[in-house]
């Protein structure tokens, strides 16, 4: 199997990287500044066992790579860049006939829920993944991988739902790098469990890494994640289960000499990239408040805040806690 890592940032990068040194055959797709990066010097993954450089194939998108039949699309774009992913590479033809849509299986390796829905109007084999792997990305060919001893956990199954041989196949490959991959028939009620999480997001690209002053709004939200996950009938994994499937395996550990950097958001801010994933993490939520008539004032303003900080290109975690906890009380 030949891995095409669409979108090789943070998530995409530390996992074609740690994909090629375990011995798989991958292919990076990348774009501007770090696309030239790679090309010209590869792309290096820093972790807690030091630099390493990986001189990979590098593409700006489909209409450079031959696809074949032995092909996987790793979508790894954050969910607000997936159209125009899903639509550039679904239609390209693969040896021996056929296209990528209609033949290639395509891993969702994103936060959020929507990710899968997009990808499977445009394809017919489509696998949910879970992310939980610590990764930056904020200079062009480099990104880090402070996750020890484990680099990540990788849950995967089909979308919408169960398990096939495809799903054991990258998973085996996942695992021979320092990956632990477990392949479940429910990978939505892990990712509904992530999203959970991931309301943060909003808060640290607002006002930076998550601190205990912080955490009654993150638990305010999060209660209006609970209510309307509850309300849309769905059924997120337990926490208990969630953290006795990670358990120690997964720590943060500084590299580089570098603090921890917050999360997705914030770095997408941090780069200037002009967009957020907002949408899709407190947007979710509070999509599902207004179909099934359950308030989410919380997640409205961070849903509000993070696309202001993007669109205005806004330092990340500028904002005081207070200014944002004002800001809810005035929508409640």
């Amino acid at each position: 199997m030949r891995y095409i890592i669409i979108g090789a940032g943070a998530i995409g990068g530390v996992v074609g990287g740690r994909l090629a040194e375990s011995g798989a055959d991958v292919v990076l797709v990348a774009r501007g500044a770090h696309y030239e990066a790679i090309r010209a010097d590869g792309l290096r993954v820093e972790g807690h066992e030091g630099m390493r450089t990986h001189p990979l194939p590098v593409v700006r998108g489909p209409e450079e790579l031959e696809l074949g039949p032995d092909d996987v699309l790793f979508l790894a774009v954050k969910t607000q860049d997936s159209v125009a992913a899903l639509d550039a590479w679904a239609g390209r033809p693969v040896s021996g006939g056929g296209t990528a849509g209609e033949r290639l299986p395509v891993v969702c390796a994103q936060n959020g829920v929507e990710g899968e829905r997009l990808a499977l109007r445009r394809f017919r084999r489509v696998y949910g993944m879970c992310v939980w792997l610590p990764a930056t990305f904020l200079e062009p060919g480099l990104v880090g991988a402070p996750g020890s001893p484990l680099t990540g956990m990788l849950h995967i199954g089909r979308y919408p739902s169960g398990v096939d041989e495809t799903a054991y196949a990258i998973s085996r490959d996942l695992e021979k790098a320092p990956f632990e991959a477990p392949v479940v028939p429910d990978v939505m009620r892990w990712k509904y469990a992530k999203l959970l999480g991931n309301i943060g997001n909003a808060m640290e690209a607002a006002c930076g890494v998550m601190r205990d002053e912080m955490v009654p709004l993150y638990r305010r939200a999060q209660s209006e994640g609970r209510a309307v996950l509850t309300a849309a009938g769905i059924d997120p994994i337990p926490d208990a289960e969630g953290e006795r499937a990670r358990g120690d395996k997964i720590g943060f550990k500084v590299v580089g000499g570098r603090a921890r950097s917050a999360g997705s958001s914030w770095q997408s801010l941090s780069r200037g990239t002009g967009t957020i994933e907002a949408d899709f993490l407190n947007g979710e939520i509070a999509l599902l408040g207004r179909l099934h008539g359950v308030p989410t004032p919380v997640n409205d303003v961070l849903q509000r805040v993070a696309n202001a900080f993007a669109r205005e290109r806004r330092e990340a975690g500028s904002m005081p806690v207070a200014e944002l906890e004002a800001l809810v009380d005035e929508e409640s």
